[in-house]
Order: C-alpha cells, then structure tokens, then sequence
C-alpha cells in the first residue's frame, strides 16, 4: 500500500506525476466487503428512563449482527440523515458507509491521488471494510456532513484569533458563533487584548481581555440553549506574563463562590438547572499557558514580570510561586484553570516561520496556527490484538496509511466555517489520526496501566502510528505535492521529524510485543525522514489523541482515547429489551494471558461481579492486582500513573493529548502543584486536573460522610427508640411563598431529634391530613434510627408550590415546604461538618464564608457526642448477599456508582437521562451517544 507508480492518473487525470498504488489487505477480489457480513435488522426505541417519554424511534434498520445495541442506537439516531419516518431517511449502515466514502473516493480519483481506477475500487472496499468493521471512525462531523446537502464541513477542532481591536473582538464572537451553531468547538488567545492596567489610545484604560470574556460567554450559553447537537465548546487561552493573569485565574473560582451563595439561598444550580444560567465563564475550558521561563523561575522560587501588549514593558513585578500556587488553588476550587507549556508546544511546531502556536481547541488536543482546523479519525487498537495474544503490526501500518490517505481527500471537498480558516487549512492540511482502547489493549495484555511494561507499549505504538502516518503524508506529497507552508517552513518541519524519530531510539522496551513495535516503528521513522527529504510533507500536523466519545462508542471501545478501564464492571443493553451488569471483556482476557485456567478465571469472574474489584479475588496473585487498575474503584491509579503515560507517549504526537488527570477530593493544592510542575517536567504540552467533588454543579458525594456499614453475620432487625412523655421541643412558624404553618419537633433528653409535627391547611383539609400521616412516618423512623442527614439529602430542593421568600433570615429562598422544612430541621439538630457537606449554612456562616474566613471555627468548641444522637447511630444490617440488579442502573458510571457507595462526580445526559462517563477532558452519553462539546 506504499507503493507509487507512474502513469496517467496524475492530479484531475492529466499530467506525469505518479499515483498511488493500493493493496488489498482487508478485502478479497471479487467480493465485495459487506457480502462477507451478516446483516440484521433491529428496532431502535430510545427512551428517557427518568420520565419514560421516547427520544428517538426508527424501526428496521439494518447492521452487521456483532454490533452491540448500543452503537446501533447511536449510529441510528445521531448519523442517519434524512427526516425521521419518510422515505428519505437513512435506514442501513450500508447507506451511510456509502454516502461517506463515495465523497472520498470520487474527490481522490478527480485530484489524481490513484494510479488507477482499479486503485480506487481497492481503496473504496478497504475503507469501507475497515468501517464496517470498527476498526477505525472519522470524527462526527464527517458522519453528519459528508455526501449530504448540508456544508461538507469534516472537521470538529477550531482554533481562532483575536486582535486588539473592538472590530476584530466582534469578529471573535460571530465566528465561534458559527462554530457553535455546527456543533463543533473553538478555542483562541486572548493575551494580544490589552489589560485592565493599560491605556488606550483616547487616554481611558483598557477593559483588558476578562470583560470580553464575559460577552463571548453568554453568547456561547444562548447558542447552547438554541438546541444545537451538542453544547457550546471552547477554550479560552492567556499567556502567563499577561498583566491580567490573574484576574483571569480566579474567574471560575469566584462564579463557584457565586454558586453556593445562590445554592444556599434555594436557587436551582445544578447542572442543566434554570437558574444556573446566570453564572458566567461557564461555557469555556480556561487554560494559562506558561513558559519555560516562568516554571524556571517557579523552580527557583524567583521574581516574574508581567508585561505590557503594546510596548513589552513590565506592568508588575510578581513571585512565581505564588501565581503558580494562584493557578493551583483555582483549579482545587473548581478543576479551572487548565495548563499548556508553550515553549514545549513551540519546539515541536513544523511551522514556526508562519507564526507561533498560541491556543489550542477546547479539549487542548489540537494545537496549531491560529484560524485553522482539523479532521479527526481514531483507530480501535484492540482490533489487532490476535487471537494468540500479538499486535498486528502489519494491518495497523496498512491502516494507518489507508486513513491518513482519506484524511488528506477530506481537506480538498471540505468546507469551513470562515474564510480565514479554509485558507489555513488548505495550506497547512492539518489531520488528527489517534486511536481508542489502549486502556483495554494494556488489560487484555497483561499490562497494567502504570507501569513501565504498559508505557512502553503505549509509546511504541504511538511512535509507529505517527511514523507510518508522516510517511504516508511524504508519499502523498509525492503524488499531488506538499502543503502550500512547507516550502517556507521546510527545515522546522524536518527538524520535528528528526525530534520524533530521536524520540523512538530512546524507547526502552520491556516485551516480545512492544520490541516487535519498536522495532517496526524504528523502520517507518527511517523511511519517512528519507521520503521527507524527497517529496516534503503532505500534511503539517498528522496525530493528537482525541476523547473519542460518540466514535468511540461507535466502535464498541471499552476505553476512550488515551484512557484506563473506568471500572471492571460495565453496563450493557440486551437486544429485545433489558440490561445487565458484566464484567469487562477483557478481565477474563488478561486473566488468560498472565497464565490462569479456565476454573480460576471463572472464580475471578464471579468475584468481581459481586465485589466489583479484584483485592482478595480466589487464586489472584496479589502481584497481578496492578493489571486490574482503573480509572475510578478500590484500586483507582494515582494522578501521576496517569502524568506518566501521557508523558511516554506525548513525544510521538503532533498535537496533544485529550485527558483529565482525576483526583481525589482530599488532594491538597501542593499535589495539583506537583502536577502541574511535573506535567512541564515531563514534557507534557496541557494538563487539567480534576479534583472529585471540587464542583457545585456536581452531584454531591456521600463517600467519607458516613459511618462504614459493618456486615453482620445474621440479619438483625432495628429496635424502635421511643421518646419519653417528657421531652424538649421547639416550634418554628414559618412562611413559604405567603403559605404560613408550624413546625414542631421533639428532641430526646441526651439530644436528637425524635419526632417532627408538621401544621399546614385548614383542620381537616386533605392537606392537613396528608401533613399529618408524613409527620407520624418520618417520626417513627426517626426512632427507628433512620438518620437525619438522609431524610435531609431527600428532601432538600426538592420542588413544587408554594416556593419562594421565606421569612426565615437563614433560609431566604425554598423551592418548596419541604425544601423549608428539612432545611430548617439541619439547620437546628444537625453538626456543622454535615450541614456544610450538604450545602447547608445559616446566615452568619455564609457571611463568613464570603469573608473567606473558615465557618467551623464558630463551631470549634462544640463537645457534643454526635455518635450517640438518634439520627447519627450506627444501625447494624446485614451484608448484601449479591450485587444490586441491574434495573437500578441506567449506564456504567450508575453501576460504579452502586459499587462504591458513591455519587460520581459526571452530569446527568439532558437527552436521556442517564449518568454521562469521562472521554477525554469531556464526557459522552453511553446511552445516545450525546457528548458535552467533544465528538
């Protein structure tokens, strides 16, 4: 397939140049790929669990019978074009693979990419088999676009620019506009605004670049609320040395501080909620790009300048540790901002002599010149894990060069959102060729995800991926020539293949497997420097790792992107209705590769089903514990396991690499330092972190705030603990929305409350009836030892009239009478350290809180016994004699979730419903697909 020969199928059919001579390598003669499959049809019926209303119908449609449902209900219902229930409409995966390729092929043969029409017959069945096959997916925007009548725009990653003047800060604004309206994201530089601290030409002061922020930001949330595919995603860049940079910083820190102010005070903020609209910077990823300088001078614990946009001239004088510390403190508040290494970024640049790279798009994986874009495609590595337990070395190459091949076709048809972007783009021809499942290929391998064995195998083929799709760029450029840039950039471009193949000799190899990559890279890295040297480059930029979240779905990948397992347990749908938990394919895989008989994999199984992890599993070594390791559960992998395998395979990429480095909620602002400052060491270009919890907008997590349930060896029944006929009590009368009533609860003598009476409506009303009969169920279970804290967790915003103004200075605003009441009852009967973890302050903590003063010291002194209260005794039960059934579960992240006796810090789907899963710096919907702003 790397063949060229010459002949008359040079560009648009005339000329000598050669063309490309294609392999069959997939595919058999005379038989065409979808005639070796076995097709089905399937009824696609996709519902909102939470309120049982259909989301999507389409009926009979056709795929090939190992595509599980889901991907067939994602495949349906987001790429399928043509209008629902009308002839028109898309109804086989045989229709759509069609549309596609049919664009590539037809533009391919017209710009004289092939030696022959037979070549073009070979690359129209390899494709299309490759497709079919989920080995491999473009990116969304080629799946909604391509072969329609709609623009055929193929590309998800947008970088833009922005200058300092009020006309080109407009054009930013229209311009992601655009982007947006397409369901694609965008992300630019700010630095090139004037500060607050500078001066403008009429002699005022600057804005400076956080005011605009401000505008861009609600245009993003209106176009969002428009109904677009996917939301508003972008990236917002400033350069460490901005005079601003600070302010910048804290901008999501201090609407966090917002958001519990308004939470508190009975606003709806929880993600999708109708008052968290007014929260601003919420529709863009933040990120500070810093320089080698600075981290220097962080190292050194020395003094940093900021400086002036026009002239250069320092502003301000700082200590670099302390904005470091800065950036770190802000993303432990609230995940933002993000870093990007700019010098690192630059040195691997191919086009340094048309400009600096300075942003990035939202996810921080595409980094390029500004106005330009890229196509995406990622390839399903577990595709060519063989049944022996080898890597296909030889399909992965043909496929690569098969993709980078269409990759580059898709840049001659397309079309962009702005002018200024087609022109970058057409002249630099950007791709993203990535891959998805490395966490499950690591597993079914035997590798553990952090661990030198499993680095080195992630690097080794990262290397041959971008060493075949360079050199399958050099040959192309040998048929129709190089990039438009490269003439003038031609020794930067070749100096970064010299980097990338420098890079793969210092690969240190553990395995027979990763030494056969190696090795195959080593050879793809010689051949592409010497086609370089002959022909150029096709393409200024050939690989990044994307999230991969609707694709990756498509494919039926395990794992996204660059990432681990997220747990050993998954949820799957069953064909004709229903769902299961299972345990991961590739458990019993990996159990067979490190040396297991089938009795002992069985066992291993069964125990993970019901543990849901492998600590104390029957006959696992504790030695191969490390294989088992996941993103999130019992043995979750530390944030630097996750640095480090990015670092092993970052100098093998073009771009960078999608992913959130998770952390826990107990982790320290110095750890997101260390991060961060090991992330520049290491020679990372972006890193964001995450820490659990560290969101308002997020579902609160329960882990840590409870006693542990002890298991009992014989199930025991709860004993009622009545109130005696003289008891302490206080009455609250109340006023909800203009609706008055009382409230009286009763306290045990040590303490407790016991009993809760609740007035409202007129004697004998149905309403005074149904207060009554709760009062009595809620104060039996009080005694019963039912704590507090849950009725509270129940029942707080929860929502229904009346709602509104309260009369109560520590509680403002209800979102209903129950909202009031539980909130008054934790207020007066529950600790400090659990109202706070729920969100629930009295006025004068709030105060303080606002102060940044720390509200427990009001409570420092308190010597109550919480543990022998009512409502905090430990209730004894029996164990769980098998895992929970699947009914209760919607996605993976809700079966984890039921594992771990935890909420997951991830949004609900606003589609269907159901708990989204981390992609990347994103999240994708398991259920249809639906993502938060990356394809």
């Amino acid at each position: 397939m790397t063949e060229t020969v010459s002949g008359s199928a040079a560009r648009r059919g005339k000329g000598s140049r050669k063309g490309l001579k294609i392999e069959r390598i997939f595919t058999t003669p005379g038989v065409h790929p979808y005639d070796e499959l076995r097709w089905e049809r399937r009824d696609v019926v996709m519902t909102n669990w939470r309120d049982g209303s259909v989301n999507f119908e389409q009926r009979g449609v056709e795929f090939p019978d190992f595509w599980s449902l889901n991907a067939v209900n994602i495949v349906t219902s987001k790429y399928f074009r043509g209008a629902v229930g009308t002839p028109q409409r898309e109804w086989s995966l045989k229709q759509l693979v069609d549309r596609v390729v049919r664009g590539y092929v037809e533009t391919a043969l017209a710009e004289g990419y092939f030696a022959s029409e037979q070549d073009a017959e070979i690359f129209d069945h390899e494709l299309k088999y490759a497709l079919v096959h989920q080995m491999f997916s473009f990116n969304s925007p080629v799946w909604f676009n391509v072969g329609t009548k709609s623009p055929q725009q193929v590309s998800a990653c947008f970088i833009l620019s922005v200058d300092d003047t009020m006309e080109s800060i407009l054009d930013w604004y229209k311009e992601e506009g655009v982007i947006f309206k397409g369901g694609s994201g965008a992300g630019l530089n700010l630095s090139r605004i004037r500060s607050s601290k500078e001066l403008l030409s009429s002699g005022g002061t600057a804005s400076g670049p956080v005011s605009f922020m401000r505008g861009a930001d609600a245009s993003a949330g209106t176009i969002k609320s428009g109904g677009a595919t996917r939301r508003a995603a972008k990236m917002v860049v400033l350069d460490v040395d901005h005079p601003d940079v600070g302010e910048f910083i804290e901008t999501k820190a201090r609407e966090e501080d917002k958001i519990r102010a308004l939470r508190d005070a009975g606003f709806d903020m929880d993600l999708g909620g109708k008052d968290i609209g007014s929260v601003q910077y919420q529709n863009a990823n933040n990120s500070v790009r810093v320089s080698d300088e600075f981290m220097r001078a962080v190292e050194a614990d020395g003094d940093f300048a900021l400086r002036a946009r026009m002239t250069g001239d320092v502003v301000e004088t700082v200590q670099a540790k302390d904005l470091f510390r800065l950036m770190a403190k802000a993303a432990w508040e609230c995940a933002d901002p993000g870093i990007q290494y700019d010098d690192t970024i630059n040195d691997w640049h191919t086009n340094p002599e048309t400009g600096r790279i300075t942003a990035s798009n939202p996810c921080s994986e595409y980094m390029s010149l500004d106005n330009s874009s890229c196509n995406l495609a990622s390839i399903n590595l577990l595709k060519f894990l063989t049944d022996d337990g080898t890597f296909d070395v030889a399909r992965f190459v043909k496929l690569t060069e098969l993709i980078i091949t269409a990759m580059d076709v898709s840049i001659t048809f397309a079309d962009f959102p702005t002018e200024k972007i087609a022109e970058t783009t057409r002249d630099y021809r950007q791709l993203g060729i990535g891959y998805a499942n490395l966490g499950a290929l690591l597993m079914a391998t035997g590798h553990a995800y952090d661990s030198e064995g499993g680095r080195s195998l992630a690097a080794a083929i990262t290397s041959l991926m971008t060493g075949v799709a360079y050199r399958r760029s050099a040959e192309i450029a040998g048929v129709v020539g190089p990039y438009a840039g490269y003439a003038r950039n031609a020794e930067g471009h070749k100096r970064v293949m010299r980097k990338h193949a420098a890079a793969n000799e210092g690969v240190r190899t553990l395995g027979e497997m990763d030494r056969k990559i190696h090795a195959a890279a080593a050879k793809q890295w010689q051949e592409c420097l010497k086609a370089g040297e002959k022909h150029g480059y096709r393409n200024a930029q050939a690989s990044l790792l994307a999230p991969t979240g609707t694709i990756g779905l498509m494919m039926d990948c395990d794992t996204t992107g660059i990432e681990p397992d997220l747990a050993l347990m998954k949820f799957k749908k069953l064909v004709g209705g229903g769902s299961m938990q299972i345990v991961n394919n590739t458990v019993p895989r990996a159990l067979e590769k490190l040396g297991y008989q089938q009795e002992q994999i069985e066992a291993i199984v069964e125990y993970i089903a019901e543990h849901g992890h492998v600590v104390d599993a029957p006959g696992l070594r504790p030695e191969h514990y490390e294989v088992f390791d996941c993103a999130m559960g019992e043995r979750a992998i530390s944030p630097m396991g996750h640095v480090r395998m990015m670092a092993a395979v970052q100098p093998f990429l073009s771009g960078a690499i999608s992913k959130t480095v998770n952390m826990p909620e107990k982790a320290t602002i110095e750890d997101i330092e260390k991060v961060y400052f090991e992330g520049w060491r290491l020679g990372l270009k972006a890193l964001a972190i995450y820490r659990d919890n560290c969101k308002v907008g997020q579902p609160l997590s329960v882990a840590g705030k409870k006693e542990e349930v002890k298991e009992a060896p014989a199930e025991t029944r709860p004993v009622r603990r009545r109130l005696p006929k003289q008891r302490p009590a206080t009455v609250t009368r109340f006023s909800v929305a203009g609706a008055e009533g009382y409230m009286t609860a009763s306290s045990y003598p040590d303490d407790g409350v016991g009993e809760v009476f609740l007035k409202l409506g007129k004697q004998g009303s149905t309403l005074a009836g149904v207060m009554d009969a709760f009062s009595m169920a809620i104060s039996i279970s009080l005694q019963y030892g039912v704590p507090l804290e849950t009725w509270v967790e129940k029942f707080t915003n929860m929502r229904f009239e009346p709602a509104g103004m309260t009369d109560d200075p520590d509680i403002r605003m209800a979102t209903s009478v129950m909202d009031y009441i539980f909130r008054r009852l934790a207020l007066d009967h529950l600790p400090y350290e659990e109202r706070a973890g729920l969100g629930i302050l009295t006025a004068g903590e709030r105060a303080m809180q606002a102060n940044g003063e720390d509200p427990a010291a009001l409570h420092a002194e308190d010597e109550v016994d919480h543990v022998s209260l009512a409502q905090t005794a430990e209730i004894t039960r029996p164990a769980p004699a098998s895992p929970a059934p699947a009914a209760e579960a919607h996605s993976s992240m809700e079966v984890i979730e039921s594992r771990q006796g935890r909420t997951a810090d991830a949004p609900l789907c606003l589609t269907c419903g159901t708990k989204m899963r981390p992609a990347g710096s994103c999240y994708v919907c398991e259920g249809c697909g639906s993502t938060s702003g990356c394809s």
